[in-house]
């Protein structure tokens, strides 16, 4: 079986506040907006997407109408550091500042609005 695509989706309680997140952060594109889901894609690689669906959508079984827990979603980008003082221009919650990790990565913690964890990383020179 062959995978033609794997999309990301997570759910939200404020749709503009998660696109604006994702879009001024890491600079993700708006390749559809409605008033239940956005979807975004990584510039330079349409083909990796990230879903916003409204929370509490028809769509959504009711039992995971609830912020989310037990997972995070980590984007390995080129410059944690630059990814770091944005968040800092867009006054966003930082849970720690960018640290370099025993396994080769720098790394910043922080929440989107919906409270998932965001991990976001990029590789150390010695691990490049």
């Amino acid at each position: 079986m062959a995978i033609a695509r794997l999309m990301t989706n997570i759910c939200s309680q404020d749709l503009a506040a998660s696109r604006n997140f994702y879009q001024d952060l890491l600079g993700l594109t708006v390749t559809f907006d409605s008033d239940w889901f956005v979807q975004l894609a990584f510039p330079g690689n349409a083909n990796l997407e990230l879903g916003i669906i409204q929370q509490d959508h028809e769509l959504i079984p009711s039992e995971f109408h609830a912020a989310p827990q037990g997972c995070y979603l980590t984007f390995v980008v080129n410059d944690v550091d630059a990814v770091y003082d944005r968040a800092q221009s867009m006054n966003l919650e930082v849970l720690q500042a960018p640290k370099d990790e025993f396994y080769g990565q720098r790394r910043l913690l922080l929440t989107d609005p919906n409270g998932l964890l965001i991990d976001i990383s990029s590789p150390t020179s010695a691990s490049s």
